[in-house]
């Protein structure tokens, strides 16, 4: 059963959401599962999205809303193709992650959590990537990269040209 949300022509992203609620259930206990793989096909969650999700799911809009912006897994804003994201726990910050972030937002000319116009990079940081005795480390797109200076950030962003 699929929502009459919207118009007769139908945006193609409704479509896909409807195959997806209609895979997994509607009920409320599939709305993490459902905004996961919503968030895999389009990259993110924009407000259209979650509206047209919380009438199609018979729930809320803020309760859609409060479980996109709790969870950090779940974005608003479209990511970049390559998400790179730099430690700031306490032994990366310590060991230089700090000047690691600033020649990063440098060479991307982005500040963190923003993507670059091309839509190549987002640059996030995060507590703690559980790589200590690597500090300071980075993760471009599930890939770590340990024991960083400065001058490490050109090659690695060559890697993702």
């Amino acid at each position: 059963m699929s929502c009459q949300c919207g118009s007769a022509s139908k945006d193609e992203r409704f479509v896909k959401i409807d195959q997806i609620l209609d895979q997994n259930g509607r009920d409320e206990s599939f709305l993490i599962q459902n905004l996961e793989q919503i968030q895999h096909i389009l990259g993110y969650l924009p407000e259209d999205v979650q509206a047209y999700l919380a009438e199609a799911m018979g729930i809320p809009l803020s309760k859609v809303y409060g479980v996109v912006t709790f969870y950090s897994l779940f974005t608003t804003e479209p990511i970049g193709k390559h998400k790179i994201s730099i430690c700031l726990g306490t032994a990366c910050y310590v060991k230089g992650a700090g000047e690691i972030l600033a020649e990063f937002e440098k060479q991307l000319k982005i500040k963190v959590g923003e993507t670059t116009p091309d839509g190549r990079f987002t640059l996030t940081a995060c507590r703690c990537l559980g790589a200590c005795g690597l500090a300071p480390v980075l993760n471009v797109n599930g890939k770590v990269f340990g024991r960083l200076t400065t001058d490490d950030i050109a090659g690695i962003l060559a890697q993702f040209e």
